[in-house]
């Protein structure tokens, strides 16, 4: 080990070394002590231990590979039940709060890499491809809502009148792509790759994200194929897309009417569905909307509120129309449902951040949910590979 040497740090400015520091550091096999070289800047007089940073261990009291397990622990469940596997598993006594912390770091860190690769796709022109050869691409967004802590919901009013507040929603985005149908004709995702989840403070940030990041994969083609509430969106990121809306969402704002109109009576609840859900089905949207416009109409003497919500069912079916022909849609070999982002909400944003007792900042479900999507993404490991090559 040198005794007077110096560590270059900018092209006009040599630190001078002064001494080994000892530094004792969680690591895989348990505590290590180690000692590293100490530089003055002769300048300013501010230390620095190059060796930290080469080691990825700058400011922190444990070791990658130790950040690396609290951050998978962290995003698969509660802090404080995290830390028993850390011991069992890797024998390590490592607290809730320093899981908390890798957890969160590492998620910026990813934020910051994502940053990046979404700005490189925005600079990116993609070559123009034969529409033979490239697949259907179907972009799925919706929104959930996540409990968080009274802080984050001050000044807002909750879904109840007259009372706060309580949970604060979280925007997630879906990409997958889709060349072929099944037997019966029913349209089959492909597997490999698995779909793309992008989580998002701004839904426009996740549109635009998800798109292009995976176009930038399968190349230019023709429109997606957008099954997402966010119309504006959708028309800005994907001018020309096929917009459907979700045959299982449509349905429930018929159950909805059918529950107003017979509040204790399932079994006429379904005798009137019946008809009703086969216009649908069928894409029959104009005659339903007729048929409901007369419902409302004879409840609007007796039953103005009845008769007021109803109304606001069939603005529903009329705005959104050409996106609900639903034979037309299967004819082409399209989904009609969105049961990917469903799924995706219990999975991603459910499984974790929705337990009993939860109540989170917006930055720690952010840097959770981040967390998550990057895992089931299968880009984890793509991250500390790059860690180690930086």
């Amino acid at each position: 080990m040198p005794t007077a040497a110096r560590y270059p740090v900018r092209a006009d400015t040599r630190l001078h070394y002064k001494e080994l520091r000892s530094k004792v550091l969680l690591t895989v096999v348990g505590p290590v002590g180690m000692s590293r070289p100490y530089y003055l800047c002769p300048h300013c007089s501010q230390g620095q231990t190059p060796a930290d940073a080469q080691l990825g261990v700058a400011g922190r009291g444990s070791s990658p590979g130790v950040r690396r397990m609290a951050a998978v622990v962290g995003s698969e469940m509660p802090f404080a039940p995290a830390c028993e596997p850390m011991k069992l598993l890797a024998g390590l006594e490592v607290a809730a709060k320093a899981i908390e912390r890798a957890a969160e770091a590492v998620s910026a860190e990813i934020a910051q890499r994502d940053a990046r690769e979404i700005t490189r796709a925005k600079q990116l022109v993609l070559p123009i491809v034969s529409p033979r050869s490239i697949a259907k691409m179907y972009v799925l967004m919706d929104g959930v809502q996540v409990p968080v802590v009274a802080a984050e919901t001050e000044g807002r009013t909750g879904r109840i009148e007259g009372q706060r507040a309580r949970t604060r929603a979280c925007k997630l985005g879906c990409v997958f792509t889709q060349t072929s149908v099944d037997p019966d004709g029913w349209p089959i995702a492909i597997p490999h790759p698995p779909p793309t989840w992008e989580p998002s403070k701004s839904p426009k940030s996740s549109a635009s994200a998800s798109t292009r990041k995976l176009g930038k994969e399968v190349g230019s083609g023709p429109p997606l194929k957008s099954s997402s509430a966010i119309w504006n969106l959708a028309d800005q990121h994907s001018p020309g897309a096929v917009q459907i809306v979700d045959l299982y969402h449509a349905r429930q704002h018929l159950w909805k009417i059918a529950a107003l109109l017979h509040p204790q009576d399932p079994a006429a609840k379904k005798a009137w569905m019946a008809p009703l859900k086969t216009l649908l089905d069928d894409g029959h949207i104009e005659p339903l909307v007729m048929r409901l416009r007369q419902i409302a109409a004879e409840h609007a003497d007796c039953h103005a509120s009845l008769a007021e919500e109803i109304l606001k069912e069939v603005e529903y079916f009329t705005a959104n129309a050409s996106r609900m022909r639903y034979p037309e849609f299967r004819k082409k070999g399209f989904f009609v449902g969105s049961g990917v982002i469903e799924a995706g909400y219990k999975s991603v944003v459910g499984a974790r951040l929705k337990r009993s007792g939860m109540f989170w900042t917006v930055r720690g479900a952010n840097a959770i949910i981040a967390l998550r999507c990057c895992r089931l993404n299968g880009r984890f490991e793509d991250y500390w590979e790059e860690s180690r090559a930086s």
